[in-house]
Formats: C-alpha cells, structure tokens, sequence
C-alpha cells in the first residue's frame, strides 16, 4: 500500500552532495523545501536546479517549497560567539550595539524598532523559551532586561514577545526580493512566514502573481495574532503549516496541542491541505533511531488528519537525512493501517452502527447541501432527530409522532419541534403527502420547497427508519401501480 502521508524534507549542506539528495528523494521525500532564513540566495538557487535534476533522472516528481525568511528578530552576534546569563543578570537588548560587538551585558538586535512594542514587565523569549528575559525598562532604544531563566547564548537566536503583539510587518524586503527568486525558480509552493491575517497572504500572493510566479501560497501559523485569525487565513492561502516552534513560544507549550488541533480540523473542513512541522524528530539530527516520543508525535499528526509531515534540521544539516526519512515514512505507513486513519472526518466523522442513525445523518448531510426547507422525520422513539440535531444546521425538524411522551422528550433537542402525527395509511406516497400537509399546516414550506421526509417501512416499530424521500411542495408524485415505494 502506498503512504497517503507526505514528507517534506527540507534541503541544507546535509544534502547537497548529488548522492545523498538521491538517496532522500528514494526514501520517500515528497516535497523539498528551501528556507531562506538560511544560506545564500544562491546556494538555494542550486539547490533548486539540483533536485529537479536528480528527481527527473530518478523519474519521480519532487515538489520545491520555498521558505521565506519573514521578520524574524534575532540578536546579533557576540564577541567570542556565546555567553552564559544567569538568573537576575542584567541584560540588554541594544539595537546600537554593533553586530560583532555583542557581551556579557549587552547585544544587537535586527529590529531597531523592537522597543517601540515592549513594556515594563514583557516577557521575552529567546533561543526558541530557552532564555526568558523580562523587560524592566526601555531607554532610547534599548529594552534593559532581567534574565528569569539563564543559559548559554549564542549568535543569532531568535526572540519572541510572549503572547504576541510585535507589530513588524510580515513581509521584509529581503521576503520581496526572494520572492522574486522563487518566481523565477517556478516555486511550486511559496510560504509566508509570521502572516497575522489574511491581508499579510494576499499581498504576498499578489506579490508573487506580479512576478510570474504560479505555484500555491502556504501560510505559516506561528504567531498568537494568527491564531486569533486563523480562519480567515485558511481562507486566504491554500496550504497551511503548522509552524510549532514559534508558535509555541508565543502561545505556550500546553496551548499548543489543541491549537494543532484545531487547524487540522478547520483546514480539512474548509478544503486546504495542512503541513505539521518543527521538531518532530529532532533527536535525528544525531540519532539514528527517534525517540518514542518523536514516534507518537508523527503518528498524532497522521490521526489527526494531516496532509504531510515536515522535516527541518533533521534533513538540513543532521547526520543521516536518509535514514530520519525512511523512518517517519515508515511510522506514516503504519499509522495509515489504523481504521482511524481509513476514515473520513470530512464534516461526518462518524461509523454507524445502525441503519436509522446512518439515515439521520445521511438527511443532514443532504439538507445543509441541498437548500432543503424543512425535514419532517415520523419518528417512534426520537432517536431519529436526535441525531439529526447533532449536525449544525438552521433548517427545523420537525419530529412527526403520535407519541405524547417523545413529543415532550424532543422539546430539549436543538433544532427540532414536536408536532402530533398518526401514520393512518400503508401507502407511502399518501403518508409523504400528509407529512407535507402537517408543515405546510404550520407555515414552514410552501410550494417549491424542497423537503426531506425519513421514516420506515415497518409502522410503528422502534428504530425501523430505514428511507429517506426528498420532494417538493406541491409536486408529489402518484406510484406506478404494483410499486411499493
């Protein structure tokens, strides 16, 4: 059986060598990615030239994700490389300072205007949370700080404002200019990293229409802004990746799980392919076997009905890109296998097990999808509408029943009506029309609606719904004389 799951494995000097990148295109890497927050534009440029070659002689097709940078801020560099910072040090945050210069009291950053955004008492991240500063003041520029949590520092870490709120815009001169690149490069995907909304992903597709640019956008979701816009942007792009390092810093580790979640989710429902990334088998970069944790986490993102899984450092600059691809194509494999896995969730995620709970839902399914009016379900027991009920919907049903009891009952069901109904006839096409007749009695059709009648073939019998009939007002149909339905 082929893997459904795909893997995006990014390209570093890990894989530059034409045997390697051979060797990962035939462990299962799907798409390739190019990060430009790394290398020269031209080193990515090769690469790109690259895998298409070695993909083409291979015979296999190879998809090329190109990465934007996007307004990472970073600190600069530091004199000797890194520092140690200890709990209650002071230490500064100095866009002054220049970009060699950096010490054990303070170091530049690459945003000028970082001070602008920061209060007394913001938490900083640093070095992906490793580092949490806290802002004491700001004088000219500067955020003087009080480290809460120490360790080394080395150049070039990335800081991020816990709970977000940063307001540099999305995409950064070098971003248009790379742009262009992937344009020239035919990119088949371009991603946008840090987008807050969906006009950060128009305009980057706008941007890259302007160029001659053809492939899809995909939005990167690592800012808490993005979270509270998050369908909007699903919206706007047309792949989603779940970029879980910084999205984790900004919203914290516990939010996290749910947040992936929910992407998922709103991804599938709403028609885009979904990308989870960042750290899911990291320990690789070294190991040659991931960890148990690492196994769950890849295995987590197939169930919970992700597109592809992606690889970053593990492929980038790790030790055996090879050997990590093969080993999450082959948890991707296995996790396939599950009945879960083999489900669709696709707005019914739901096995059934009886065949009048498959016509409640089927009914819903028909009616959000077809403009129906109204559904009339002749129900004995009230199990019928009240599965109905569990499918959002604004079109009434109406629970048809001579049962003084399951009237009462369906009153606290969402969306359905009681209404007193006796089956007096055998022949269906007389008990559709006075089922027509009841709704039309209460004023919720008229003629030209569509309706959606369920009931059984067997009166009177407990979980007999076995059929459902759409028809229109006032166009019901006589049976052919000797047929039953």
């Amino acid at each position: 059986m082929l893997r459904r799951t795909k893997i995006v494995a990014t390209l570093g000097p890990a894989t530059d060598n034409p045997a390697m990148l051979d060797a990962i295109i035939l462990a299962g890497m799907d798409v390739a990615r190019l990060n430009f927050s790394h290398n020269s534009r031209e080193s990515q440029i090769r690469r790109a030239h690259l895998v298409r070659d070695r993909a083409r002689a291979l015979d296999r097709w190879i998809g090329i994700l190109m990465d934007l940078q996007g307004p990472k801020i970073r600190i600069t560099h530091f004199r000797n490389g890194k520092i140690l910072l200890a709990e209650g040090d002071e230490f500064t945050l100095d866009p002054s300072c220049p970009p060699e210069d950096g010490d054990q009291s303070r170091v530049g950053i690459t945003y000028p205007l970082l001070a602008e955004d920061i209060v007394p008492g913001a938490v900083l991240l640093l070095d992906d949370g490793r580092i949490v500063l806290e802002a004491m003041g700001v004088q000219k520029g500067k955020i003087l700080c009080q480290v809460r949590t120490g360790g080394e520092l080395s150049n070039g870490k990335g800081i991020n404002l816990q709970g977000g709120g940063l307001s540099v815009p999305a995409l950064t001169d070098k971003d248009r200019q790379d742009i262009k690149t992937a344009a020239e490069l035919k990119a088949d995907y371009l991603a946008v990293s840090f987008p807050r909304s969906a006009v950060d992903i128009n305009l980057a597709r706008k941007l890259f229409v302007e160029a001659g640019g053809t492939g899809r956008i995909v939005a990167k979701i690592e800012r808490a802004e993005a979270m509270a816009n998050i369908e909007e942007i699903i919206e706007a792009a047309d792949v989603v990746m779940i970029a879980r390092g910084d999205l984790g810093v900004e919203i914290g580790d516990a939010a996290l799980p749910p947040a992936q979640k929910k992407i998922i989710k709103l991804s599938r429902a709403m028609n885009r392919a979904v990308i989870t990334a960042t750290q899911m088998m990291e320990s690789m970069i070294v190991n040659p076997i991931p960890t148990r944790a690492e196994v769950f986490d890849v295995a987590n993102a197939v169930l919970e009905g992700t597109d592809a899984v992606m690889l970053s450092a593990e492929t980038a600059v790790g030790h055996h890109p090879d050997v990590v691809i093969r080993a999450m194509a082959r948890i991707c494999a296995e996790t396939e296998n599950q009945d879960s896995a083999q489900t669709s969730e696709h707005r019914i995620n739901t096995r059934f097990n009886r065949i009048d709970e498959a016509i409640s839902l089927a009914t819903m399914y028909i009616a959000n999808h077809l403009g129906v009016k109204a559904i009339a379900a002749l129900t004995e027991t009230g199990s019928t509408p009240l599965w109905m009920s569990r499918i959002s919907s604004g079109i009434p049903i109406y629970a048809l029943t001579e049962h003084a009891a399951v009237r009462r009952r369906v009153t606290l069901y969402r969306g359905v009506y009681p209404a007193n109904f006796k089956i007096k006839s055998s022949d269906h096409t007389v008990v559709n029309k006075e089922a027509v007749a009841e709704l039309l009695r209460r004023g919720v059709v008229e003629n030209g609606d569509l309706v959606v009648i369920t009931k059984g073939d067997l009166v009177g019998i407990q979980g007999s719904t076995n059929s459902l009939k759409i028809v229109r007002v006032g166009e019901l149909v006589e049976p052919v004389q000797g047929d039953p339905t």
